[in-house]
């Protein structure tokens, strides 16, 4: 048996240092980079809320919307479209021959901004 409490606590404080390491990627002009992170911090938000859901330990997958599907979380249909924008991001990292098309800052900065939404919406959740 998991101990849910603590592996809440460990998603969610994980999830927070990487929105601290998104925000400095692209204040930095790392935009894939950032937006790889800006994906990790709502799967690891979204982690949490399986464990809590599950009372297990979570997938090991990247796919928001899979995990997503573990959890009693209704998002609305903005939400989801976002996360289907975040999960090009999430490949380059992991696929070296993956090349999404790269936004510019204005934009980085908007997807930013989402996430925290949204990170800061699935913490008020648990």
């Amino acid at each position: 048996m998991i101990n849910v409490k603590k592996q809440i606590e460990y998603w969610i404080s994980s999830s927070a240092s990487d929105i601290e390491t998104a925000e400095l990627l692209i204040k930095n002009i790392k935009i894939i980079n950032g937006l790889f992170f800006c994906h990790l911090v709502l799967e690891k938000a979204i982690k949490a809320h399986v464990v809590k859901s599950t009372k297990q330990i979570p997938p090991k997958s990247h796919n928001l919307i899979f995990l997503l599907e573990k959890t009693k979380l209704e998002i609305k249909p903005d939400d989801e479209i976002f996360f289907g924008i975040l999960m090009r991001y999430q490949l380059q990292g992991r696929y070296p021959d993956y090349e999404p098309i790269i936004p510019n800052r204005l934009k980085a900065e908007e997807y930013l901004n989402k996430t925290k939404r949204i990170f800061k919406w699935l913490k008020e959740q648990l």
